[in-house]
């Protein structure tokens, strides 16, 4: 079982995940292509401009307005992008692989960084339960998404410290992390993959066509 999650369920979770991704933005570029004011709204200036304001904390009213939720929502998304591609035990397995490597995090570093991304989930999950402005737009689904996030992250820093039987929550790991690759271009998730373009357009509406902002 270990060497069918470690190898070729890899590669299947990979193509899944670039096949997924390739088709959702072709179907986005097509469908955008049919509505006839979306390319002519398109601005550069004004999408860059939206795209500076909404990656840059605290650029935006609404950042300022929840100061708890913003930093926490940054550190989250930062740790979760940055954890897994610089960690150094990754980078030894891209280097065996396939020959390639890069500069890595210190093991300490993606430590703190792993147990940032376990809290911001629990706070996330904890903001969903009491609240009750945000338990009524909440489904199933969320709940399902936020432990896809949380998973890998889990089983990872629980293998690294070895708090439980090694093999097991190690293949649990592989497991957790292919399931979120494979669940990015399918669940809202994708927003991965569609916040440029998303803010893009947002930008280039509310600066070009209704001389407003957008944050």
């Amino acid at each position: 079982m270990y060497e069918f999650v470690s190898g070729k369920l890899v590669w299947i979770s990979f193509i899944v995940f670039m096949g997924g991704s390739i088709h959702r933005l072709v179907s986005m570029f097509t469908l955008a292509k049919k509505d006839k004011v979306v390319y002519p709204y398109m601005s550069l200036k004004y999408s860059l401009r939206s795209l500076v304001h909404w990656i840059v904390p605290f650029a935006s009213t609404n950042m300022r307005k929840r100061p708890v939720m913003t930093i926490i929502t940054f550190a989250f998304h930062i740790c979760l992008v940055l954890t897994p591609i610089l960690l150094l035990s990754h980078n030894l397995l891209w280097r065996q692989s396939w020959k390639i490597s890069w500069w890595t995090f210190s093991e300490r570093t993606t430590d703190i960084m792993t147990v940032i991304v376990i809290i911001a989930c629990l706070f996330f999950l904890i903001r969903r339960l009491l609240l009750p402005e945000v338990r009524f737009v909440t489904f199933a689904s969320d709940y399902a998404l936020l432990a896809i996030a949380l998973a890998p992250f889990l089983t990872g820093f629980l293998a690294y410290h070895q708090w439980l039987p090694y093999k097991t929550i190690l293949m649990l790991h592989i497991l957790c992390g292919e399931i979120m690759l494979i669940a990015i271009p399918f669940t809202r998730l994708s927003h991965t993959l569609f916040f440029v373009f998303t803010r893009a357009y947002m930008g280039s509406e509310f600066g070009a066509v209704r001389n407003s902002k957008d944050w």
